[in-house]
């Protein structure tokens, strides 16, 4: 068996729509760090600590070093990650919208297959029609639980500025057509499911029509289903024949959250 990585990193050096930062604390500065964890709980501590106290001195620890500190100030929608319905709004199929930690976890490991619709260009649509003739290309039914996953190669661009823009977006009615199969997890290799903000934004400007805004995801508020957006490296899989795993991290309340995305083949 091998297995594939179909997730991004989480990496502070990409063009990014969101601000989002890494406070890194090495080994060394970790000594330091923890003498003023331990110190700043009382004023004298404080004190103690800026006028160069130590409990825990470099000499004290195994090669002079503590252990390494990452925090992350991060939004959910950066790095790989999925989406469930409490993130396309407050109601899904009439009911109250879930949140990312009730995402069922059956849904969340099963047969995957890959739709190449790497053809279409920057702000086009991914529609019903491109759905079915990827499926006929590759003579395959799509079944019932079925993670779907959607090939454009837009991944390619990633950690650059063109990544923000260089993707097409997904159709209502292709979202319908394969949910309409039974699947309940639909995928795509590119920074989101709608087609990219300034080519949204020009058509609502030009028409004032709501529907050129985030079709996709609104779409998520008639029917319940997850989608993982910004993977990578669909172009290693087969078409079919292999198991996904897209277990979300498990934070309440919240819309979305990482994910470790991985192909069993």
């Amino acid at each position: 068996m091998q297995l594939f990585d179909l997730s991004l990193s989480i990496d502070e050096r990409s063009f990014e729509v969101h601000p989002f930062g890494i406070e890194r604390i090495n080994h060394r500065e970790g000594v330091k760090h923890l003498n003023w964890v331990m110190l700043k709980k009382t004023l004298w501590g404080k004190i103690s600590y800026f006028l160069g106290k130590r409990i825990i001195k470099f000499e004290d620890l195994p090669d002079g070093e503590f252990l390494s500190l990452e925090t992350v100030h991060c939004p959910v929608h950066i790095g790989t990650h999925v989406d469930f319905t409490f993130h396309y709004g407050t109601r899904s199929e009439g009911k109250k919208s879930k949140t990312i930690n009730e995402l069922p976890l059956e849904w969340c490991f099963g047969d995957g297959v890959v739709l190449d619709v790497s053809h279409k260009k920057p702000g086009e649509v991914i529609s019903r029609e491109d759905v079915l003739s990827a499926l006929n290309k590759i003579n395959y039914t799509i079944k019932r639980q079925d993670i779907v996953l959607l090939r454009t190669d837009a991944d390619q661009y990633f950690g650059t500025p063109e990544y923000l823009a260089n993707y097409p977006g997904v159709s209502p009615e292709a979202l319908a057509y394969i949910l309409d199969q039974g699947v309940k997890v639909i995928g795509i290799d590119a920074l989101g499911f709608d087609r990219p903000y300034p080519f949204m934004m020009a058509d609502f400007l030009r028409t004032k029509d709501a529907s050129y805004l985030w079709p996709a995801h609104f779409f998520g508020r008639k029917k319940e289903y997850a989608h993982i957006e910004r993977l990578t490296n669909l172009k290693k899989l087969p078409p079919f024949g292999f198991k996904i795993s897209c277990f979300p991290i498990k934070i309440k309340d919240a819309g979305a959250a990482w994910a470790r995305v991985v192909a069993m083949v």
